[in-house]
């Protein structure tokens, strides 16, 4: 993920890393691989073009949307856990809790608190705290 200002400059970039990944037989994934309109300006220039909203992206496990802050109206980056990974890692913890079914109470205890405490570590930023009830819920 790379931000820039100026469309132009993101293009000239985007050549130029695809003629450097040439140059060593290496090419960019062209399904995730795009330039997208993303930041402050980004919902007032679409709105003036009629495109709807900015498009939002994922990345490092977070689904990155342009939004404001309620209070000031400021821009911010709401992150929120990417729906498809959190139920892939629900089902995933249902499947190991079916196989300790006969472990001690407090061995499967010890370790669903440690799988909560490390999904919680890594997924808990600003923005993020429905998804986070929600998985720890489940």
């Amino acid at each position: 993920m790379l931000g820039f200002q100026h469309r132009d400059e993101a293009e000239s970039f985007l050549k130029q890393l695809r003629e450097r990944m040439a140059a060593f037989g290496l090419e960019l994934h062209s399904e995730k691989t795009r330039l997208i309109e993303f930041g402050r300006f980004a919902a007032g220039n679409r709105k003036r073009e009629g495109a709807g909203k900015p498009e939002t992206f994922n990345f490092l496990g977070f689904t990155h949307i342009c939004s404001t802050i309620h209070k000031s109206g400021k821009f911010t980056v709401k992150r929120k856990t990417i729906g498809k990974r959190m139920t892939a890692k629900l089902h995933d913890v249902a499947v190991k809790l079916r196989k300790r079914m006969n472990d001690p109470m407090e061995q499967t205890g010890d370790w669903l608190n440690q799988v909560v405490r490390g999904y919680f570590n890594y997924h808990a930023v600003p923005g993020n705290l429905k998804r986070l009830y929600t998985f720890r819920r489940k």
